[in-house]
């Protein structure tokens, strides 16, 4: 590839020149007979313009050119129009010859050498254009050269250029090196930072880069060094972009439009944002699945800030803006379909999953649209249906030849969006229920062990239960037949909650019983039999426990112990007036050590909200491991805020 770099010489440079007197007044492509020998001869080469010479001296059309444009000189110094036909004749000659040869060439370097090893190098760039940490770069493009032939669809999502540029780029290839060219050239006194991704991946066997690659370079005198660092966490952070956005002070919406700078975060979550103008900033985490640099609500993982980052001054860096990528969802819950199972069973079917707080009968009501009258709904429970389903259950009588619907006074989704009164058409069941409630699962499961300090039973039954005052059809009991007095509670219609009053011992087996044959559905139904539940408690023993203290400018701190193997599995705790924290009753296992300040005091991480804007709680993470064993707590454990 001819380098456009080369355009740098000007005429003035070649004719102040003593190493190349043999140049021709008034030619008007001076700068392409300089030679590399020539290059060197003069000082005020660089070793990268030099570079630029020998690959361009090595090129085909350059040969050609060369020999053409000398013809073509001495023809005109004899004026010989013989000879000038001749030579018009050979430059078109050659020139046919060379687009040919470079066509092939180019041709040839698309496809890497087959055969051999399996490749499990990870290509890298061993080249750029400009230098790093250039100033007053005056030129229109970028090139860079990597170890070996790249695909070129993911060198393009992985290239990132900050600040923006507005003008699409043009992307142009030559074997294994790339030259990006702006239209509209760049911005005149702007640093400009070009990061390229972990995405890129090899031609011969998809291999990715270990590392991104970034260089900066300035349009203007000097260098913008101001940055920010942090750290990416969740479950799906791979790939993930850093947007930053000049503040304003205003109410603008700024996802929905492209940022002024963006990088990429490494394999390990972190990141860096470097060659910031000095200015403030509003900055977020987002997994762009369309790579259109714009939040889409629908489909993007998002990282809100606790806060916005100022570089005025003497302030040139921001540490430790971390982010939890987390789905927002901004769109309301609505009714899909209501469809009756049998003459009492109502399955509703809802857009999305909704919290539990909506599963209460009071919340739905039926209107019969013919008679204009209002309708009770009975019972309401999740029982064994899916994540976005459940079931109501009704006693009336309903006549199919008329027209039902069923309203729901408020649906309310996990991520608190709420919609009010929606309704749809009930579709109308004359089938008996004939179907007696059974236990579909148990919270523990059968015969495992739990632990004896406040245990908590819970049966999940299939069908809404009739009859609330069920005590005396359940019996809890030791091996010994001793009674164990507990309370019992109700999660829904169709879920049962025991809890023994009194703290079981450690290392004993428990058993309780349900008469089912008095417990009922709406319809009447039971079954004759009794389900007896087993389970056993543990010694207590294999529990750690982890403890120290903690040193952080963060207030109202909750410190979270969270399970690597099972996330779910977390515990929570608060440090004391002399910031010692104290973990208890803890299953052995590897866990991550993480704090935020608890600004609302829910004792729950707020992950902030994106439009209108809410800032999130701010959080760090202890960078260690922490490994607790069986049987033995992990004492001063210091956690400090650095």
């Amino acid at each position: 590839m001819v380098k456009q770099s080369e355009q740098i010489i000007t005429k003035k440079t070649l004719d102040q020149s003593k190493c190349h007197p043999e140049l021709v007044e008034g030619y008007s492509s001076l700068y392409q007979e300089v030679t590399l020998r020539q290059a060197k001869c003069d000082n005020k080469f660089l070793r990268n313009d030099e570079f630029h010479f020998e690959r361009r001296e090595k090129s085909v059309f350059f040969i050609s050119s060369g020999f053409l444009s000398r013809a073509i000189l001495r023809n005109d110094r004899t004026k010989n129009s013989k000879s000038l036909i001749i030579a018009d004749k050979l430059y078109l000659l050659f020139f046919l010859i060379s687009i040919t040869l470079l066509l092939l060439n180019g041709c040839a370097n698309q496809l890497p050498p087959g055969g051999g090893e399996v490749d499990k190098i990870p290509p890298e760039i061993i080249y750029s254009y400009p230098e790093n940490g250039t100033v007053n770069y005056k030129g229109d493009f970028i090139e860079l050269e990597f170890s070996e032939y790249v695909d070129k669809r993911s060198f393009k999502e992985a290239l990132f250029i900050s600040p923006s540029i507005d003008e699409q780029p043009e992307i142009n290839w030559s074997g294994k090196s790339v030259e990006i060219f702006f239209p509209d050239g760049l911005r005149d006194s702007v640093t400009y930072v070009v990061t390229i991704g972990t995405d890129v991946v090899d031609v011969n066997n998809k291999n990715r880069m270990t590392s991104s690659y970034s260089f900066s370079f300035a349009t203007g005198d000097k260098i913008d060094k101001r940055n920010v660092t942090g750290n990416v966490y969740g479950k799906d952070i791979e790939g993930a972009l850093i947007f930053a956005y000049k503040f304003s002070f205003d109410t603008t919406n700024y996802l929905t439009k492209k940022p002024d700078y963006i990088s990429q975060i490494g394999k390990d979550g972190s990141y860096k944002l470097n060659g910031l103008a000095e200015s403030v900033y509003r900055i977020f985490a987002i997994k762009d699945q369309l790579r259109d640099f714009k939040y889409q609500a629908d489909q993007d993982l998002i990282g809100i800030p606790f806060e916005d980052v100022t570089l005025i001054g003497s302030d040139s860096s921001f540490v430790g803006l971390n982010f939890f990528l987390s789905d927002i969802d901004t769109i309301t819950p609505k009714l899909i379909s209501a469809v009756m199972t049998d003459s009492n069973h109502i399955l509703v079917t809802l857009s999305e999953e909704c919290d539990t707080s909506i599963l209460h009968a009071n919340n739905y009501f039926i209107i019969d649209s013919t008679s204009n009258s209002k309708l009770n709904v009975e019972y309401c429970y999740k029982g064994n249906s899916k994540k976005d389903e459940f079931i109501l259950v009704q006693t009336n009588k309903l006549n199919p030849a008329d027209s039902y619907y069923l309203f729901a006074k408020k649906l309310l989704d996990l991520s608190d969006n709420i919609s009010e009164n929606d309704f749809r058409e009930l579709i109308v069941s004359e089938k008996p229920d004939t179907t007696v409630p059974q236990i579909f699962k148990t919270n523990p499961a059968k015969n495992t062990a739990v632990d004896f300090l406040n245990p908590e039973i819970i049966f999940y039954f299939d069908d809404a239960l009739q009859n609330k005052q069920i005590k005396d059809a359940i019996q809890f009991e030791d091996t010994l037949k001793n009674k164990i007095p507990f309370r019992l509670s109700f999660l829904d219609d169709a879920t049962l909650v025991i809890k023994p009053i009194i703290n079981l011992k450690p290392d004993r087996h428990y058993q309780i019983k349900l008469n089912l044959s008095k417990i009922i559905d709406a319809s009447d139904n039971k079954t004759d039999s009794v389900y007896t539940f087993k389970f056993a408690t543990i010694s207590g023993i294999e529990f750690t426990g982890l403890s120290g203290k903690i040193k952080t400018n963060l207030e109202n701190v909750v410190i979270v112990l969270q399970n690597n193997k099972t996330p779910d599995l977390s515990y929570k705790t608060k440090p004391d007036k002399t910031s010692t924290y104290n973990f208890t009753r803890i299953q052995p296992g590897s866990y991550s050590l993480w704090y935020f300040s608890d600004r609302d005091s829910t004792e729950i991480y707020d992950y902030g909200y994106p439009y209108p804007f809410r800032y999130s709680d701010e959080f760090y993470f202890v960078k260690d491991t922490v490994k607790l064993p069986p049987r033995w707590s992990v004492t001063d454990f210091d956690i400090i805020q650095k």
